[in-house]
């Protein structure tokens, strides 16, 4: 692993630290915004070569995640639902202000950008926001970030297949081997959890948790490569060195998100 990688991680890890330990619903939400904010623009700036974007959509969206918690409960799942249509009604809106100066070529991967990119990032906060989502929140980000560290370490070492042309340095050796040292990190946080913090999560639920959530934010990465490969960039940017792109460092973390929603209200 290069200096640059470690550099970077050793001065972002703890200021994710802080932000979800330290931070209420409020600044975490900020926090989301911002970096949705960040990782629409790169998307923006990857499919500008085969479309026009309409940027002013993409980035209001963005700011939505600030307002999440500013929502009474009782409300939140109508409006969220309620958003998606209204963003599509607007995108198409536009196609007929301008003439279809706007194309549907144009809302169609401008669509595709607030859905990949605002509303995963939104169970981020949907995460953080449950009952004891303080806690919560650092087995999706173990399942992500420790799936990439190992795999990038199995693969390093080891790894003699090549898994996808989507992504040809990745190996079969270094996905099994990201997907076991994740599950082993989340076992590890689950002992911390239960004997520290009073928790008394299942030690087998977790681990299926952490195969599904692994393999599926491996997923998640092939698909920010794909989307990479279309149009022709290594990166999405170099706002982060050693890793590229603010969209580079959380495609696996957006993808297993919602998954990872879904089965922490079985917890």
């Amino acid at each position: 692993m290069d200096i640059k990688r470690i550099t970077s991680s050793l001065l972002g890890f703890p200021l994710v630290l802080i932000i979800f330990l330290l931070g209420n619903k409020i600044v975490v939400d900020i926090a989301l915004a911002i970096i949705a904010l960040l990782s629409m623009n790169e998307y923006f700036n990857a499919i500008k070569k085969v479309a026009k974007p309409v940027y002013w959509v993409g980035y209001i969206s963005c700011f939505s995640i600030a307002f999440i918690h500013v929502v009474p409960q009782e409300y939140l799942n109508m409006v969220v639902t309620l958003s998606v249509p209204t963003i599509l009604i607007i995108l198409f809106a536009q196609v007929i202000a301008t003439d279809m100066k706007t194309s549907f070529k144009d809302i169609a991967y401008t669509f595709l950008g607030i859905f990949y990119v605002v509303f995963f990032i939104m169970f981020v906060a949907f995460i953080n926001g449950m009952p004891n989502g303080n806690i919560l929140i650092w087995y999706a980000i173990l399942a992500a970030w420790g799936t990439d560290i190992f795999a990038y370490i199995v693969g390093k070492r080891i790894g003699k297949h090549k898994f996808s042309q989507v992504s040809p340095k990745k190996s079969i050796e270094g996905c099994i081997g990201g997907t076991i040292g994740a599950v082993l990190l989340m076992l590890c946080y689950t002992y911390i959890a239960n004997i520290y913090w009073g928790m008394n999560y299942p030690y087998l639920f977790i681990a299926g948790i952490g195969i599904i959530l692994s393999l599926v934010g491996q997923i998640g990465d092939f698909a920010a490569s794909s989307i990479k490969r279309f149009v022709d960039i290594k990166d999405y940017s170099n706002l982060i060195p050693g890793h590229g792109g603010m969209l580079d460092r959380i495609d696996s973390l957006i993808f297993l998100a919602p998954f990872a929603y879904a089965l922490f209200t079985l917890l």
